[in-house]
């Protein structure tokens, strides 16, 4: 099975039905105020830069890189499309995002997720890529429902 991951402009509007249904997951597991995925009102920003993963041509997952800082990078909007799950979706996901970080010259690259059960698997992934603890970085604060982690380029 073959996984296409290229940038989208996000005109389609696939993209946002994903990431509406990854809120309303992320509001399942997390208080509103621990919630910070990207709702679509957010994707317009031109700091933001978004891939699809389409399987034959159906979207299948998507994920962003945010720039907080020329040397800092952040993970955003990882989401599998349930029918997908477990085929290699958001590996081919975060390679190409950590790619694009490391052609920017970020020297880390960091992430958000929660803490929940739910989020076991997103945590392993990332950590299979190298992502360690770490502390809250650009707006986030200590929150007992997020999980912050960083990587070094």
């Amino acid at each position: 099975m073959y996984i296409s991951v290229q940038l989208d402009d996000l005109s389609d509007g696939s993209i946002n039905n994903l990431l509406e249904a990854h809120l309303r997951e992320m509001y399942r597991h997390s208080p509103s105020g621990s919630v910070h995925a990207l709702n679509p009102d957010e994707l317009n920003d031109p700091m933001i830069t978004f891939w699809g993963a389409r399987i034959d041509g159906v979207l299948a997952g998507c994920g962003a890189l945010k720039e907080i800082t020329p040397d800092l990078g952040e993970i955003k909007s990882m989401k599998t499309h349930s029918l997908f799950l477990r085929k290699g979706v958001a590996r081919a996901l975060i390679e190409r995002i950590l790619e694009e970080a490391k052609q920017r010259k970020y020297k880390q690259i960091k992430l958000e997720t929660g803490r929940a059960e739910a989020f076991a698997p997103a945590i392993a992934l990332y950590r299979r890529y190298g992502f360690e603890d770490c502390d809250p970085f650009s707006h986030y604060k200590n929150d007992p429902f997020s999980l912050f982690l960083g990587k070094k380029l």
